[in-house]
């Protein structure tokens, strides 16, 4: 029995232990799930999920430009995702506010035109191996100064979400009624958008621009049917999102799946599985019905 718990635990820890390279992932992962899986949370709760879907794609253009300037650059193309994802976010709101088009198809429209810029861009210069680096990310070839960037982001994004989570929390649950007592609704609002924007910059250099809304959003909606507390809530979503890092990580190392894809994908099968099993899963909630009937 102990040799197999050995085995077990040398099976689960030895690639992080032998190699850096998995250690440089298994902490980058951790800072996403930190930084980015809150996000995804508040995402959730204020129904924007397909929004930072949408914020996700239009960054790519901001990236290939810094890409088309420099090169593979972190600095270049973190700084042009930024502004890109900004600019979209501003622009969809902009048109949504002086026509009659709606924010989301607003929001769809300029992230299916920034998505096919950004695509050009990087094949004009680029090979197809560069262009899978930016759609899908390199998890595994995270440097030190990428790391540093992304445990950056997240720390700024915890410090930010402490000083707005009272205001953020009352615009999910009564927008108006946070406008009608204070003032702090517009920061509360544009501040969460840059912090999107920001978290998804980060999940970029590590899931690309395609997979890096997935740690946001799936360990954000699994946990919901755990809870329906708000703190609660963001705690088990980041447990599920550093899970799903870790072994999505050890897939890539034992059966060589594309680190990204199996990071999202360990992230899928927790979200089917919690939707099925969770407390306010189906099975729970079916055995709960039939008790109501029969009483």
């Amino acid at each position: 029995m102990q040799q197999t718990l050995i085995k077990m635990l040398d099976l689960f820890f030895s690639p992080f232990i032998e190699f850096g390279f998995m250690r440089r992932a298994l902490v980058g992962c951790l800072a996403l799930a930190l930084g980015a899986t809150p996000i995804g949370v508040f995402l959730t709760l204020r129904k924007m999920s397909l929004t930072g879907d949408a914020m996700a794609h239009a960054i790519l253009p901001g990236a290939a430009i810094g890409y088309l300037i420099a090169g593979l650059s972190l600095g270049a193309m973190t700084i042009g995702g930024v502004i890109a994802g900004i600019t979209v976010a501003i622009l969809s709101g902009l048109v949504a506010r002086t026509t009659i088009a709606q924010e989301d198809s607003s929001l769809a429209a300029f992230y299916l035109i920034s998505l096919a810029i950004g695509v050009v861009i990087v094949s004009m210069r680029g090979s197809n191996v560069d262009l899978l680096h930016i759609l899908f990310g390199t998890v595994l070839a995270l440097n030190d100064e990428a790391i540093y960037l992304v445990a950056g982001i997240s720390t700024a994004t915890l410090l930010t979400l402490a000083i707005i989570y009272r205001p953020l929390v009352l615009e999910c649950l009564d927008q108006n009624f946070l406008n009608s007592v204070s003032s702090l609704s517009p920061i509360a609002h544009y501040g969460f958008l840059i912090l999107a924007v920001l978290n998804l910059v980060g999940g970029f250099h590590a899931l690309g621009t395609l997979m890096a809304v997935g740690i946001m959003i799936l360990p954000a909606a699994a946990a919901r049917f755990w809870t329906r507390d708000i703190t609660p809530l963001i705690a088990i979503s980041i447990l599920m999102a550093f899970f799903s890092g870790f072994i999505g990580l050890l897939l890539s190392y034992y059966i060589s799946l594309p680190s990204g894809p199996a990071i999202i994908l360990t992230a899928g099968a927790i979200y089917i599985f919690s939707l099925i099993f969770g407390f306010n899963g189906v099975v729970i909630q079916k055995i709960q019905r039939q008790y109501h009937y029969k009483a």
